[in-house]
């Protein structure tokens, strides 16, 4: 999945509510409190159900720039980036690229197949979540 996206907020807005978000993550996943800086190359095991884990690594992790993650388990192997690129003080762009690899023919086809499914809705429920937080920054600056 890919989506290009102009969107009215700071390059800073955007970068900073993502890296909330995986804090939060680590945070309930692992128990520690991380700072920015500490990300780049940090790894963890987040549990999705009683039988379901992924490892997580963060590969990048460029201040207002980019955020890229891979998720791995027995399956496949998913690669999520999110580039930002300041346009002025108050508009950004964003690119967001996923991909997977799936482990065996069998996984392949099964993951190309729900892929076609539910990709359509997954990449309109992903441009919601970037209109709300175009909503959130026009809110904070409302006051």
């Amino acid at each position: 999945m890919e989506i290009v996206k102009q969107m009215k907020v700071p390059a800073e807005f955007l970068y900073e509510t993502i890296i909330k978000s995986v804090l939060a993550d680590i945070e309930a996943q692992t128990d520690k409190k991380l700072t920015i800086k500490q990300l780049k190359g940090f790894e963890y095991t987040k549990t999705f159900s009683k039988h379901s884990h992924a490892t997580i690594k963060i590969e990048e992790a460029m201040e207002n720039e980019s955020y890229q993650y891979r998720t791995t388990n027995n399956k496949n192997d998913f690669l999520v980036s999110y580039q930002i690129r300041s346009i002025d003080s108050e508009n950004c762009e964003l690119h967001y690229h996923e991909k997977m690899e799936s482990f065996g023919f069998m996984q392949s086809m099964n993951d190309t197949l729900i892929g076609i499914v539910w990709s359509p809705m997954k990449k309109k429920r992903f441009k919601q979540m970037l209109q709300l937080i175009e909503e959130d920054y026009a809110k904070k600056i409302a006051g």
